[in-house]
């Protein structure tokens, strides 16, 4: 198996007991390890972090999630943004940041999928990587 780039849904959904994803994205996590690699985008990093600071997690649980489990934390590039801007204006409801994250995923010939709790992204025009989607 390749990689597996997480999307912000499924780390938040990891890391928030609370979360209704919580059960179902720790069992997937739990099922990558040592069958995947796990990567992610500098912009769920960014949009955890967010979280983290607004304190809805603890800033070392998610920094220490990163450190431990995710073992390519991707830039976005000159290319990456290109793309998303691509993908933006195919799909109007489609916010940069997940666009971003998609394009990260598309441009990165390691990525074999995309985890993601977000119901639109498998519907998406224009989007070629595969998409696998958590729900509760």
């Amino acid at each position: 198996m390749g990689s597996i780039l997480l999307d912000s849904t499924v780390i938040v959904g990891l890391l928030d007991a609370d979360d209704a994803l919580h059960p179902v994205a720790t069992a997937r996590i739990r099922a990558f390890a040592g069958n995947a690699t796990l990567a992610a985008s500098v912009i769920s990093y960014a949009e955890v972090m967010t979280g983290a600071a607004r304190g809805h997690h603890d800033r070392e649980l998610v920094d220490g999630f990163f450190d431990a489990l995710i073992e390519s934390l991707l830039p976005v590039d000159r290319a990456i943004a290109a793309h998303a801007a691509t993908l933006r204006a195919t799909n109007r409801a489609l916010k940069i940041p997940d666009a971003l994250i998609l394009a990260t995923a598309e441009t990165d010939e390691r990525i074999e999928t995309v985890v993601s709790a977000d119901g639109v992204w498998p519907k998406l025009k224009g989007v070629h990587s595969r998409v696998e989607l958590l729900a509760p």
